[in-house]
């Protein structure tokens, strides 16, 4: 469930920072959106699941093409100043064909993914979708794993490009394509499917 933010008019990425510091663990999580401070709990199982999924299929495209590579939340991105995000999974993008420095700011992802839950919906599909695409992150996935869908938004995008069947993504410098069947990957996430 969505857990709302403590009563305060506007945020401050140290007044964030200070959450997060004093917060044991990972959780719950602090993201800062146009100085709204966004609360979310812990990812149950089943959204680990398909993150980490996500992430082992990215990374060996990702390394392969020397594009980048895969970071899991609660990373952080701070795209401009008064914003704060940790999502679920991003791409950092390398450095000349070279990992990036493991604790430098991230500026721009190539890719950002989040796994809907109900407690992030809302801020998934809307606030921070907005963000993204207001700071040009070249690439936005929604999964939802109830629909067995991701949805698929770019910057200029008025609606999501549903996709239930097959995503292609292709980021800039990329000599191939990333391709991955939508309907065998929820069918490899799904309780009782079989390992490996």
């Amino acid at each position: 469930m969505f857990m709302p933010a403590l009563q305060h008019p506007f945020w401050t990425t140290e007044e964030v920072d200070r959450l997060v510091e004093q917060r044991e663990g990972y959780t719950p999580r602090y993201e800062l959106v146009d100085g709204e401070l966004l609360v979310t709990p812990a990812p149950n199982g089943r959204h680990q699941r398909i993150i980490l999924e996500l992430a082992f299929l990215l990374q060996p495209y990702l390394l392969r093409e020397q594009l980048g590579e895969v970071r899991l939340g609660p990373g952080q991105i701070n795209l401009v100043s008064a914003t704060r995000f940790e999502p679920d999974l991003f791409v950092v993008p390398a450095e000349q064909g070279r990992r990036p420095r493991a604790n430098d700011p991230v500026p721009q992802p190539l890719l950002i993914c989040e796994v809907l839950s109900s407690g992030s919906a809302r801020h998934d599909r809307i606030t921070k979708r907005r963000a993204f695409q207001k700071h040009r992150v070249p690439e936005y996935w929604v999964v939802d794993g109830e629909a067995a869908a991701f949805e698929v938004w770019h910057p200029g995008d008025e609606r999501a490009a549903l996709v239930d069947d097959r995503i292609v993504w292709r980021p800039d410098g990329s000599r191939a394509a990333f391709e991955l069947d939508v309907r065998d990957f929820f069918a490899g996430v799904a309780d009782h499917a079989p390992l490996g």
